[in-house]
């Protein structure tokens, strides 16, 4: 077996290098501390069996990070990244949906295609279109069981508009559906991409808004199981009564309200309706006319239960209201109490948080004195009962400061765990979008990448100062790092995806259209794209494999609800998705066998780096970041030049007169 090799560039040739790559090495780009840019030349390797290459992952790997980032299609960052399943990997008549139709202002019926956005168009600022369930499956446009993929346009134009012609505005947002970006506005998430591992297959995996996403990532699944448990609680038909009215139980009357979740409706817990909050919200969450939209609480398993392994008893023990939160995993209990392996540790660490509901507020806050960076629908953790009434289970919830001071003074634990970082409403850099409009600016500085409030420059700098903070600890040599999205915010996206299970409203329900994962690690593959097929479950089911978890799929109680719903629904995957469910990658084809068995050198911090100076300069790289980064995106290097329409504004709400 060949050594790996580190040359410098102007040592090697253009023609060795690929002379080397021919070969079937790979090559990797990256600045020393001198800034030269070096290849590192990898011999490739035979694929070691699924149970050794678990094993070698498990020997090196000690820490999951998951940068969880909000709504967007995978085809509207990445669809015209080289090598991955894009908008022009085929000849548009064999791309679903490249063709759409659109209505003009004066009833004319026209067409619209997927067309370039960046720097011209200030393409980091764009307001928000419709990623509700309904419209969702309705954009995806199911036919016979196959997602024809070509009603995004349309219906998100008809939502503004559902009858007569449609208003500019109306017009406007249909085309907005149909925008991507690439490199010059994204630039950091196209490096990592390019130098580490991008997965073009990964699913959303509910068809819907932003709360399902924050579910699936820590349960795997959205309430499946408590539907089979409990038919009367479905989405849409849930309607509460005198015993389920009750604020211990947290179950409200609300119409979007119910399993499996398919709605934004925020937690109960620290709601006010909860009597008791133990958790922060933000009250801005809860000023609609029509008073507090919740959801239920949620009573299936998740990574909470899994990670207390067979100390599960003594940590569901400060339970404050176990009738209520422990009824559906009691058997779940059991048998980790039996079988579980020693505990993992866990934290949701998201922007604006804090540390306590009345008071050590984080971050930018508002005349009250309130949480007013946080979003409480995006912590998913926080819908649990079990999580949201134990002392124990809420000491892993956290502001997002509270990860950095980690990484920098050491204070994760020793034994390793699974952490997450989401952003918020605000972001903490002090930064100000880039963007003449003076509403732009104000409104645009959220740092979760979620199109109405944050700005996706200030996004992926949160993301980069997170990587980097990573990569100088000293947890980068057991670490993986996992960036992806919630929900595909309702862009369009060309592949169509598995359908997999059907809700109650006998709509598809998984999976969505794609959205981006990204993995970065010292032992990661470079400049690989992986079309393994997975979804959001497939983070849950990468650290059962990490950790040796039991998946929450094989659990006592998921697998009774898998049978019920099947024998009450004929649905044969009603149950949490990181095991049994198909179409769920574990990632591991993200990893270099030669780096995990020490036959090829772990990829350093520096190949991971992006200068500080450059996360903080607005715009990125000058707005040059496909040439800053070294890559031609697929319609630059065929010759594709899109039209954008004449009429198009990346912020109908925001800045109609644009």
């Amino acid at each position: 077996m060949k050594r790996a090799l580190i040359i410098a560039c102007s040592a090697l040739s253009a023609v060795s290098v690929a002379a080397l790559a021919a070969t079937g090495h790979e090559v990797v780009t990256q600045p020393d501390a001198r800034g030269i840019v070096r290849k590192m030349m990898d011999a490739p390797q035979p694929m070691p069996s699924d149970a050794e290459m678990t094993a070698m992952v498990r020997r090196k790997i000690k820490y999951v990070f998951v940068l969880y980032q909000e709504n967007r299609s995978f085809d509207s960052y990445f669809g015209t990244f080289p090598g991955a399943d894009g908008l022009y990997s085929q000849p548009a008549s064999k791309t679903p949906g490249f063709v759409q139709t659109l209505i003009n202002t004066n009833g004319s019926r026209t067409t619209i295609s997927p067309f370039r956005i960046g720097p011209k168009q200030y393409a980091w600022d764009t307001d928000d279109i419709d990623h509700s369930h309904a419209r969702i499956v309705a954009k995806m446009h199911v036919v016979n069981g196959t997602a024809r993929m070509d009603r995004f346009a349309i219906t998100e134009e008809k939502k503004y508009s559902p009858h007569g012609d449609p208003s500019l505005e109306a017009k406007q947002f249909g085309e907005l559906s149909m925008a991507y970006e690439d490199c010059d506005t994204v630039p950091f998430l196209w490096r990592y991409a390019d130098r580490f591992v991008l997965f073009d297959h990964v699913f959303q995996d509910i068809a819907g808004p932003s709360t399902p996403g924050n579910l699936s990532i820590f349960a795997a699944q959205t309430g499946l199981t408590q539907w089979a448990f409990h038919p009367n609680e479905a989405t849409g038909t849930f309607k509460g009564g005198p015993e389920t009215t009750n604020a211990a139980g947290g179950r409200i009357s609300e119409a979007g309200a119910g399993v499996p979740v398919v709605t934004d409706d925020d937690p109960f817990w620290g709601s006010p309706l909860d009597p008791d909050p133990k958790v922060p919200v933000n009250p801005h969450d809860f000023t609609s006319p029509h008073g507090a939209h919740v959801q239920i609480n949620q009573t299936y398993a998740s990574l909470a239960l899994t990670t207390a392994g067979h100390e599960i008893r003594r940590e569901t023990a400060h339970d404050e209201n176990p009738r209520l939160d422990l009824a559906d995993v009691r058997q779940d209990i059991a048998y980790l109490a039996a079988h579980g392996q020693k505990p993992v540790d866990w934290g949701w660490y998201e922007e604006g948080y804090g540390k306590a509901v009345s008071a050590a507020h984080e971050g930018p806050t508002d005349a009250d004195g309130v949480h007013a960076a946080y979003i409480t629908h995006h912590n998913g953790p926080q819908y649990f009962g079990y999580v949201a009434n134990n002392p124990a289970e809420r000491d892993h919830l956290h502001g997002a400061s509270a990860f950095f001071t980690a990484l920098k003074t050491g204070g994760l634990p020793a034994t390793g765990g699974v952490f997450y970082l989401k952003g918020g409403y605000l972001n903490d850099m002090g930064l100000t979008p880039d963007n003449p409009s003076a509403k732009a600016r104000r409104n645009f500085r959220g740092d979760d990448d979620h199109p109405a409030y944050s700005d996706s420059q200030i996004s992926e700098a949160f993301v980069a100062r997170a990587v980097n903070a990573i990569a100088r600890s000293r947890y980068w040599k057991h670490a993986a790092i996992i960036i992806t999205w919630d929900d595909s915010e309702g862009d369009y996206d060309h592949v169509p995806p598995p359908i997999v299970v059907k809700g109650p409203d006998h709509e598809p329900l998984t999976f969505g259209p794609r959205v981006p994962l990204i993995v970065i690690s010292p032992y990661a593959r470079v400049h690989q794209i992986s079309h393994a097929v997975g979804s959001q479950a497939s983070v849950v089911k990468f650290v059962d494999k990490v950790f040796g978890l039991t998946p929450l799929a094989l659990l006592p109680d998921e697998m009774k609800g898998r049978r019920l719903g099947l024998k009450e629904f004929g649905e044969a995957n009603v149950g949490p998705a990181d095991a049994i469910t198909p179409d769920t990658t574990d990632l591991m084809t993200a990893f270099d066998p030669a780096r995990l068995d020490g036959k090829a050198r772990p990829l350093p911090p520096s190949y991971a780096i992006i200068p500080d100076h450059d996360i903080t300069t607005l715009p990125q790289f000058g707005g040059k970041g496909c040439q800053a980064d070294g890559i031609v995106p697929t319609d630059v290097a065929k010759g594709i030049h899109t039209k954008i329409p004449a009429d198009f504004n990346p912020l109908p709400k925001t800045n109609p007169s644009a």
